[in-house]
């Protein structure tokens, strides 16, 4: 069937979501979700049947930002239903500069931008030049990650309801917090399974539109990805020996040992999860601080690093010890440089020198919990860790750092006065959601269709076990063992309160994922911008094609 200026409305639908200024962490989170609500309201299918568009409010939301949903019922009572989903917030504007109030608005951006080009006032790239004057790119925070891809989902969704072709049903499920936190997709979990009970949907497939793009400057293919890899964020916390900077060498710089470890773990290979055909990208610092709280002569007591870690098939117990092992390389690196140097500084002083050795304690948080509970028997620890928790989360401390409290007690308590390096994960946590053999059919699907629109519209796809960024559709299936899980939640200092993960529903739901996803350039960059003629014309047949085939397979 063709659609009449499909490709058309697609693209006036992504400028009106555009142009909602939906930053994370912001009033616009919001407001997406109401307009998104309206909209699909004013679908003739919907109007007669209000019910099936749902709202839900994250609870305890101070925002109070919702996802959406919208339920099409297909014809011939099928249970076989496909979730379509997406993201509803963007990142913020950084980098945009003198052109931020245009970020959110596609026209006046790319006339800005060509304007200001123009005058030699910006510094574009001969690729970014050559987008900006074509015809096929659209410019804009979030154009490519991913309203495009919500506007896709929507415009299907509108034409299938209009038509006696879906022999199943479509769940359209649409989320605020993607690029933080992911709490907008774990609220909906239990959404999920109420309607799968409700209207007796058995979901077999889960199709992300999240943004795709090149992977190099020659690369000329389109890219589906057949599930998502997990994210961890292990975290350091240093506990040195502080000394004044008159006696330097009589200490333990708690920052010389976080910056050990950044040198020892990021971008390096050896922390590369290589299980299956591609390897993940390797760890990314995403912070490292001193934890001293004003300026004095005193090296720093205390210091925090922690990483972006990306998984695949790796259990967690495995990748604990490569993060112990790595800590132990980085203090045994402090130690013989603070040596070497003392002995250098005092034979050139002709005094004598002894060199430094500390009882060094490499320790996961689970190793801390268990000896201070082994040498505080008569200690309540659980309810005083409980306290600083709540303690913590109302003094508005960020969840990465709540930890730091939590070990801090249970070092002093335990007596412990020589240096230690205390590993522990943080929030987030993306379980990896990858196909099995049981999907075996859902994979020949995939090729099948990839297959027949790439020959439809000249274009050829490669298809990737994992999608290679963080994605929503990680809570729809976890792969984690329970052993792995328990591994995790140990060394995850009061994840119920801080990150709870509803890993029991998550494995009732049990649902594939595929990231189809959007095409375009620069996601998260100022020059962010979606290829028109790929994600507004050759996509939907993509997804048309995925569903049909879904839908006749018994």
């Amino acid at each position: 069937m063709v659609y009449a200026n499909e490709a058309k409305r697609i693209e006036d639908l992504t400028k009106d979501l555009v142009r909602v200024k939906s930053i994370n962490g912001t009033e616009g989170e919001k407001d997406i979700g109401l307009f998104l609500e309206k909209r699909l309201r004013e679908i003739p299918y919907f109007k007669d049947r209000p019910n099936q568009v749902i709202t839900k409010v994250i609870d305890n939301d101070p925002l109070c930002r919702r996802s959406v949903f919208a339920l099409l019922k297909g014809h011939g009572g099928s249970k076989k239903t496909v979730i379509l989903h997406g993201h509803t917030d963007t990142v913020g504007l950084s980098g945009y500069g003198k052109l931020a109030d245009f970020a959110c608005d596609p026209d006046r951006l790319q006339e800005e931008m060509a304007r200001l080009d123009k005058l030699g006032m910006l510094d574009l790239s001969d690729e970014v030049r050559a987008d900006l004057k074509s015809a096929d790119y659209m410019f804009g925070r979030g154009s490519s990650d991913m309203k495009s891809g919500d506007a896709v989902f929507i415009i299907l969704l509108e034409e299938l309801s209009a038509s006696d072709t879906l022999n199943g049903n479509l769940l359209l499920m649409l989320n605020p917090v993607e690029e933080n936190l992911h709490t907008g997709v774990i609220d909906s979990i239990d959404v999920l399974l109420d309607l799968k009970e409700k209207y007796n949907l058995d979901y077999v497939l889960a199709i992300n539109n999240d943004f795709t793009c090149p992977s190099s400057p020659d690369d000329r293919f389109l890219h589906i990805y057949t599930g998502v890899g997990g994210k961890i964020l292990p975290s350091f916390y240093i506990h040195g020996r502080e000394t004044h900077v008159g006696q330097c060498f009589e200490g333990l710089d708690a920052s010389a040992v976080a910056a050990a470890i950044l040198e020892r773990i990021q971008l390096s290979r050896d922390f590369c999860d290589t299980e299956g055909s591609e390897p993940t990208f390797p760890p990314s610092v995403l912070k490292i601080k001193d934890l001293k709280k004003w300026y004095n002569v005193q090296t720093a007591a205390e210091a925090l690093v922690y990483f972006n870690y990306y998984v695949h098939e790796e259990s967690m117990d495995s990748i604990t010890k490569k993060l112990l092992h790595a800590a132990e390389e980085a203090y045994d690196t402090v130690e013989s440089h603070l040596n070497a140097e003392a002995q250098w500084f005092f034979k050139m002083r002709n005094e004598p020198y002894k060199s430094v050795h500390y009882k060094k304690q490499i320790l996961t948080y689970d190793d801390l919990y268990k000896l201070t509970c082994e040498r505080c028997p008569g200690t309540d620890i659980p309810s005083e860790l409980e306290k600083i928790c709540e303690n913590e989360l109302s003094n508005g401390t960020d969840l990465r750092e709540i930890p730091v409290a939590m070990i801090r007690y249970l070092i002093e308590t335990a007596g412990i006065t020589e240096p230690a390096v205390v590993l522990y994960y943080a929030a987030p946590y993306c379980p990896h959601n990858t196909f099995t053999e049981k999907d075996g059919k859902l994979m020949d699907i995939i090729r099948e269709s990839a297959s027949e629109v790439g020959k439809k519209y000249s274009v050829s796809y490669k298809i990737h076990p994992y999608y290679p960024s963080l994605s929503d559709s990680s809570y729809l299936r976890i792969d984690d063992d329970d052993s792995s899980v328990a591994a995790l939640r140990d060394n995850f200092p009061a994840m119920n309160k801080l990150y709870p993960i509803p890993v029991d529903k998550i494995k009732k739901l049990n649902i594939p994922a595929v990231n189809l996803g959007t095409y375009g350039k620069d996601a998260h960059k100022w020059t962010e911008r979606v290829n028109l003629p790929v994600t507004m014309h050759i996509l939907p047949d993509l997804i048309r094609e995925v569903l049909r085939h879904v839908f006749t397979v018994k």
